[in-house]
Protein backbone atom coordinates (compact mmCIF):
# COMPACT_ATOMS: atom_id res chain seq x y z
CA UNK A 1 0.00 0.00 0.00
CA UNK A 2 1.56 3.54 -0.66
CA UNK A 3 2.73 5.42 2.69
CA UNK A 4 1.40 8.97 3.18
CA UNK A 5 3.38 11.66 5.34
CA UNK A 6 0.09 14.08 6.38
CA UNK A 7 0.76 17.44 7.67
CA UNK A 8 -1.63 19.35 10.34
CA UNK A 9 -1.51 23.13 11.33
CA UNK A 10 -3.20 23.86 14.60
CA UNK A 11 -2.80 27.74 15.40
CA UNK A 12 -1.20 28.78 19.12
CA UNK A 13 0.55 25.37 19.59
CA UNK A 14 -0.88 21.67 20.20
CA UNK A 15 -0.09 19.66 23.65
CA UNK A 16 1.54 16.45 23.01
CA UNK A 17 -0.84 14.75 25.24
CA UNK A 18 -3.98 15.89 23.17
CA UNK A 19 -1.76 14.39 19.96
CA UNK A 20 -1.31 10.88 21.63
CA UNK A 21 -4.89 11.11 22.45
CA UNK A 22 -6.32 11.53 19.02
CA UNK A 23 -3.65 8.89 17.54
CA UNK A 24 -5.18 6.45 19.89
CA UNK A 25 -8.58 7.18 18.33
CA UNK A 26 -7.09 6.71 14.82
CA UNK A 27 -6.21 3.65 16.02
CA UNK A 28 -8.90 2.62 17.56
CA UNK A 29 -11.07 3.92 13.55
CA UNK A 30 -8.19 2.91 10.77
CA UNK A 31 -9.12 -0.83 10.68
CA UNK A 32 -12.97 -0.20 9.09
CA UNK A 33 -10.23 2.03 5.92
CA UNK A 34 -8.11 -0.95 5.63
CA UNK A 35 -5.43 1.90 7.01
CA UNK A 36 -2.99 1.62 9.08
CA UNK A 37 -0.88 4.78 11.13
CA UNK A 38 2.51 4.07 12.04
CA UNK A 39 4.11 7.27 13.36
CA UNK A 40 3.71 11.02 14.37
CA UNK A 41 5.77 13.37 15.15
CA UNK A 42 4.65 16.41 16.72
CA UNK A 43 6.13 20.23 16.93
CA UNK A 44 3.85 21.40 20.40
CA UNK A 45 4.88 24.98 19.98
CA UNK A 46 4.46 25.57 16.13
CA UNK A 47 1.24 23.67 16.40
CA UNK A 48 2.51 21.09 13.74
CA UNK A 49 1.80 17.36 13.60
CA UNK A 50 2.78 15.21 11.21
CA UNK A 51 1.83 11.70 10.44
CA UNK A 52 2.98 8.58 8.64
CA UNK A 53 0.27 6.61 7.41
CA UNK A 54 -0.29 3.38 5.26
CA UNK A 55 -3.22 3.75 3.38
CA UNK A 56 -5.05 3.00 -0.29
CA UNK A 57 -5.09 6.74 -0.80
CA UNK A 58 -4.97 9.73 0.81
CA UNK A 59 -8.94 10.42 1.26
CA UNK A 60 -8.82 6.82 3.35
CA UNK A 61 -6.49 8.62 5.64
CA UNK A 62 -7.94 11.91 6.11
CA UNK A 63 -11.41 9.80 6.45
CA UNK A 64 -10.16 7.96 9.35
CA UNK A 65 -8.78 11.46 10.78
CA UNK A 66 -12.22 13.23 10.26
CA UNK A 67 -14.76 10.24 11.92
CA UNK A 68 -11.81 9.48 15.01
CA UNK A 69 -11.58 13.23 16.13
CA UNK A 70 -12.31 15.44 13.30
CA UNK A 71 -9.10 16.73 12.39
CA UNK A 72 -8.10 16.58 9.07
CA UNK A 73 -4.76 16.84 7.82
CA UNK A 74 -4.05 20.17 5.83
CA UNK A 75 -2.10 18.66 3.63
CA UNK A 76 -1.44 14.89 2.43
CA UNK A 77 2.48 13.74 0.41
CA UNK A 78 2.62 10.23 -1.35
CA UNK A 79 6.20 9.25 0.24
CA UNK A 80 8.52 6.92 -0.35
CA UNK A 81 10.77 5.21 2.39
CA UNK A 82 14.43 5.72 1.82
CA UNK A 83 17.26 3.89 3.30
Amino acid sequence: MPLYMDVHTLEGGVPLDDVAKAHVADLDTQDAYDVHYLRYWVDETHGKIFCLVDAPDANAANTVHREAHGLVADEIYAVREGV
